[in-house]
């Protein structure tokens, strides 16, 4: 390519193709890295609805423990009573 024989409308001509050819890689560029970003995101939150549902287990888990270590205390303080009305009456 001899560059002695170049018209400027030649020059001009190439210059727009690279900055089109340039503009369309940016382009490709910013739409990968959204879609990316987009993934990314969902991957967040499905990890957080992850970590909800596990937390929601264990509150219910919870929960269920203490209502029955509640009905076993209930239960204790019951039988305590008879045991002290039985220590009251033999006495």
């Amino acid at each position: 390519m001899d560059f002695s024989e170049t018209t400027w409308p030649g020059a001009i001509l190439t210059v727009g193709v690279l900055f089109l050819v340039l503009v369309f890689v940016m382009f490709l560029l910013n739409s990968f890295l959204e879609t990316r970003k987009a993934k990314i995101g969902a991957e967040q939150a499905e990890g957080l609805r992850q970590l909800v549902r596990r937390y929601e287990q264990l509150a219910e888990n919870t929960l269920d423990v203490q209502q029955r270590t509640a009905a076993d205390l209930a239960d204790l303080r019951t039988r305590t009573a008879s045991v002290e009305h039985i220590l009251r009456t033999v006495e």
